[in-house]
């Protein structure tokens, strides 16, 4: 018997135990799923207050009230940061900066899931600021525009980096980027998936890349 017959032989079984699983007893798996959930959310829990809060809090100042889950954010480079009370930040997130940064977070903030806050000089969230899933703040770009500065590794010029302010109330939603030298005004919201390259005025909805004002919030309400 020849390895091409071996193995069209072998083929059909290989199938049908790939394919096989054990019978989904509600009775048995339903108990057990609740208990390892159970397990799960306890030593999260359990490293969220002995590990992850009070590690995360030695490395920056203020954060009382701070609620950190999914684990520990990343904190790199030389920024400093100082956290309102009430915040609450995914551990799937980033926070970076060059030297001299500095990231400045009011009161009851949310910062979720995958999120990068690159800050350049300054970046500051003023109070009640929600920032969706995989929202990047760049502050600044990481290389220099010229091509020959940029084949040698340098780092971006000074010029390149600058300031980033997300006022009171401001709700950034999910993948959106907010870049270097951008101000948005208060009770704003940058749609889903927009790219703002220009100072925000208070009050109005943005979307699309370049981000453009696409809806009066404070007309709206009087409507």
């Amino acid at each position: 018997m020849t390895a091409f017959a071996i193995k069209q032989w072998l083929k059909p079984a290989y199938l049908v135990i790939r394919r096989w699983q054990v019978p989904p007893v509600s009775l048995i798996y339903r108990p057990l799923h609740w208990l390892l959930l159970s397990l799960r959310l306890a030593g999260a829990g359990i490293m969220r207050v002995l590990i992850w809060t009070p590690m995360f809090r030695s490395q920056v100042t203020g954060g009382e009230g701070l609620y950190l889950y999914d684990g520990l954010p990343q904190l790199l480079g030389p920024v400093k940061v100082t956290l309102g009370q009430d915040c609450r930040i995914s551990g799937v997130s980033t926070i970076c900066g060059r030297p001299g940064s500095v990231l400045e977070l009011g009161d009851n903030i949310d910062i979720g899931w995958q999120n990068t806050i690159a800050c350049g000089t300054r970046i500051t969230l003023g109070n009640n600021v929600r920032l969706a899933g995989r929202v990047f703040l760049a502050g600044y770009p990481g290389h220099p525009i010229e091509a020959r500065a940029r084949a040698k590794g340098l780092p971006e010029r000074p010029h390149q980096a600058r300031a980033i302010t997300l006022h009171q109330d401001v709700w950034v939603g999910t993948g959106a980027i907010i870049l270097a030298g951008v101000t948005i005004g208060r009770g704003s919201i940058v749609a889903a998936g927009a790219v703002v390259s220009r100072d925000v005025p208070a009050g109005v909805v943005v979307a699309g890349n370049p981000a453009r004002v696409v809806r009066n919030l404070e007309a709206a309400d009087e409507a």
